[in-house]
């Protein structure tokens, strides 16, 4: 995501001629969160020293969560929810002036839902990297100036560095499971694999074990078309007035990256060749819909989200390679001994099913369900986000085994 929120279902003519309202004005330098803007349901950590697996000390880092449900006294009821790309730590609830997106799984975790929170003490970080309340290229450092581009390469390994002391620090020494889709699936697997006594149950969902080179390309190009803005300035662009930040190769991405979320067969059925308004886009300056479909989105993107920090977490996922350094990946998949729940999207094209048939055939401990589950869909990798009647008794059936 691979973020879904909720417009992205109703129609394309409601979307321009409502929702657009909700973007008048020039789009920020940066739709980033700051310190002193409204904390909102976000609860802040500071981390000690982590160390990056290319070798550097970093200092300073916080990650910004939200929680809900009650720990138990054991602690053994703590359930650790990972976004995707461009997801935060607002799980569950309304959006609002501190939380510009409404909750990504709030039809998953609540009380008497999937992720039961009348059971379950559910925590949601913000990744490292991240760009909404976690430390991250628009956080300032000891001097008081934006990382910017002097922010680190970090990898899903670091990230995942980061969210062990994290939970550290809550009191949290043991999981009861770890669940995550797309880029926090792949931290997911981290997690199993980096600290094995720190985790019981996993859910894998939409994910890879590895990046592979036609992935790894389809992030490049979203890079470069940020860098290419003549607005990034070599990602030196925080002090820029409202309009002259580089949201063009933002919102460009952000287009490119959807392309990637969704099915072909679901552009085709729910825009076929319409048009936008009665202005003919053969020749005629018009646009077709699902243009401007792609454009409201691109452009509502630029307004909570930050250019440098997207180009930083890409860069994460391309690193992702759960053999690395471990003798290959069947043999770091074999030593996961956490219960397993991997599940794919038939019509992913982002992470295809292969994908996760490799890691249900190699994991270790025991497989949910004796394999990998299918989730039939035809909103491709978003399938995750949105199809919750099919993704929630999966992760009952996980959470109670």
């Amino acid at each position: 995501m691979e973020f879904q929120t909720p417009e992205d279902t109703v129609p394309s003519s409601f979307v321009t001629e409502e929702l657009s309202r909700q973007l008048i004005g020039r789009p920020p330098a940066t739709g980033a969160w700051r310190d002193g803007d409204p904390s909102g349901d976000r609860l802040f950590v500071p981390l000690p020293s982590i160390k990056l697996e290319g070798g550097r000390e970093f200092n300073g880092a916080r990650i910004a969560y939200e929680s809900w449900g009650t720990l138990n006294e054991d602690a053994s009821n703590a359930v650790l929810v990972l976004h995707a790309l461009t997801g935060d730590s607002h799980a569950v609830g309304a959006s609002s002036k501190a939380h510009p997106t409404e909750g990504w799984w709030s039809d998953i975790i609540g009380p008497g839902k999937a992720i039961d929170t009348d059971r379950f003490y559910v925590v949601a970080p913000n990744m490292f990297g991240g760009c909404q309340g976690s430390t991250g290229p628009s956080s300032l450092d000891r001097s008081g100036r934006e990382y910017a581009n002097r922010f680190p390469y970090i990898t899903i390994r670091d990230q995942v560095t980061a969210q062990f002391e994290f939970s550290k620090a809550i009191g949290i020494g043991r999981w009861h499971s770890i669940i995550g889709g797309s880029m926090g699936a792949m931290q997911v697997l981290e997690w199993a694999i980096t600290y094995p006594d720190a985790v019981d149950r996993i859910a894998v969902i939409a994910a890879p074990a590895v990046s592979s080179a036609d992935q790894i390309a389809l992030n490049s190009v979203q890079v470069e078309a940020i860098k290419t803005d003549p607005a990034f300035d070599k990602g030196h662009y925080y002090e820029a007035k409202p309009g002259f930040g580089p949201h063009r190769g933002l919102a460009l991405a952000r287009r490119m990256a959807l392309l990637n979320y969704r099915s072909p067969g679901e552009l085709n059925e729910r825009f076929e060749r319409s048009w936008q308004s009665s202005v003919s886009p053969l020749g005629g300056g018009g646009r077709f819909a699902v243009e401007s479909y792609l454009d409201f989105h691109g452009n509502k993107f630029t307004r909570r989200f930050d250019a440098n920090s997207y180009i930083v977490l890409v860069e994460s996922m391309n690193s992702h390679d759960v053999g690395r350094d471990r003798g290959g990946v069947a043999q770091a998949l074999a030593s996961i001994r956490a219960k397993s729940l991997v599940a794919g999207i038939d019509s992913d094209r982002l992470f295809p099913i292969q994908d996760q048939a490799l890691i249900a055939e190699h994991i270790g401990g025991e497989l949910i369900g004796g394999e990998l589950r299918v989730i039939e869909s035809p909103y491709g990798h978003d399938g995750f986000l949105i199809e919750h009647e099919k993704v929630g008794p999966l992760l009952r059936e996980l959470l109670d085994s």
